[in-house]
C-alpha cells in the first residue's frame, strides 16, 4: 500500500472539503456535474429502470450474465447524491462481483424527510422480488448515508418478516445521526472531508420531528439480530469512524455475522478512488469476494 497515495488524496480533498452548508438545488447540480466527469468504462451498460414506483438505474457490463443482483444507496447525508452518481463505483463492484447494480434514486430530505427514503428502499427490493429474483440473489450495498440506509432497510423487512438479502456491505456507514461517537470530535483533524458543523447542518433536514436515536434513523441504536451477513468497511482518517465500529459492535451483540475491516490512513468512502488509492482497490476485491462467497451459500 501506497503512503504517498495517501497522501497525495489527502491533500487533493482539502483543496475542495466537502460543503453542505449552502443552497441545495446547487450543491446538487455541482456534486453531479463533477460525478459526472468521473470516467467509466466503456462496456458499462445503465438504464433507467421503475421499481414499483421508485426509479433507479440498472447498471450492468457487457458480456457478463449473472442472476445476482446488488440493490445500491447512494450517500450524500439524505440530502444529495443520486443513483446516476453511483455508477463508477456500483459499475466497479458489480465487475468484480459478477452481478449487476441496481442503484436506487430514493426520495431526498428536506422535501421527503424520513421515512421516505425507508420507504422507497423497501418499494426497490420489493420491487426486485416482484421480478421472480430470488433474495438469495440479492445483496444490499451503500456507501455513507446509503450504507446507513441499507441497514435501515433490513430492519425494515425483519419488522414485516419478509426474506433477507443473501448479505450486506457497508462502506463507511452513517449510522448514528445524534452524532454521538467519539470519532465526530476525535478525528476532526484527519477527516479531509467533514466536520461534526457541516453533519449537524443536515441533520434536522431528514430527521424533521422525529427522534435521530430511532433505530430506523440510527441503526446503532437498533436490535439487528436476524440480519444476514455483513461486511463493514470504514477508514481510520473519518468522523464516522466510531458509527462503523458501534455498528459492528452491536451486529456481534445480536448475532449477526459480522466482518469489520478499518483501514488505516484513508477517507470516507476511499474505495471511490480505487483507480488511484491502492487500499480502495484492495477493499473493493474483498467486497467482491464476500458477496459472491454469500450469493453462493444462499443459493
Amino acid at each position: 500500500m501506497s503512503e504517498q497515495q495517501r497522501a497525495n488524496l489527502d491533500a487533493t480533498l482539502r483543496q475542495a472539503p466537502f460543503d453542505l452548508s449552502g443552497d441545495l438545488a446547487a450543491l446538487r447540480a455541482g456534486f453531479d456535474e463533477v460525478m459526472r466527469h468521473i470516467p467509466v468504462a466503456d462496456d458499462v451498460r445503465k438504464t433507467r429502470i421503475d421499481l414499483g414506483g421508485v426509479g433507479a438505474v440498472e447498471v450492468s457490463i457487457d458480456g457478463m450474465d449473472s442472476s445476482n443482483v446488488i440493490l445500491y444507496f447512494h450517500g450524500g447525508v439524505y440530502v444529495i447524491g443520486s443513483a446516476d452518481a453511483t455508477v463508477p463505483l456500483a459499475s466497479d463492484l458489480a465487475r468484480r462481483s459478477n452481478a449487476k447494480a441496481v442503484s436506487v434514486d430514493y426520495r431526498l430530505a428536506p422535501e421527503n424527510p424520513y421515512p421516505a427514503a425507508v420507504e422507497d428502499a423497501r418499494t426497490a427490493y420489493e420491487g426486485l422480488l416482484s421480478q421472480g429474483i430470488e433474495p438469495s440473489n440479492i445483496a444490499v450495498a451503500g456507501e455513507s448515508a446509503g450504507a446507513g440506509l441499507a441497514i435501515a432497510l433490513m430492519l425494515a423487512l425483519r419488522s414485516a418478516a419478509m426474506p433477507m438479502p443473501s448479505s450486506g456491505f457497508l462502506m463507511s456507514p452513517y449510522a448514528d445521526l445524534t452524532l454521538s461517537g467519539d470519532s465526530i470530535v476525535d478525528k476532526r483533524d484527519v477527516d479531509p472531508l467533514f466536520t461534526k458543523e457541516v453533519l449537524l447542518m443536515r441533520v434536522s433536514d431528514y430527521v424533521a420531528g422525529a427522534d435521530p436515536s430511532n433505530p430506523f434513523i440510527s441503526p446503532i441504536f437498533g436490535d439487528l439480530s436476524g440480519l444476514p451477513p455483513l461486511l463493514i468497511q470504514v477508514g481510520s482518517h473519518e468522523l464516522l469512524l466510531s458509527d462503523a465500529v458501534r455498528l459492528a459492535e452491536r451486529a456481534a451483540e445480536d448475532d449477526v455475522a459480522i466482518v469489520l475491516e478499518v483501514t488505516p490512513g484513508v477517507p470516507h468512502v476511499f474505495q471511490g478512488y480505487a483507480a488511484i488509492l491502492d487500499e480502495g482497490d484492495a477493499a473493493l476485491n474483498r467486497a467482491a469476494e464476500f458477496l459472491t462467497a454469500h450469493f453462493s451459500k444462499s443459493r
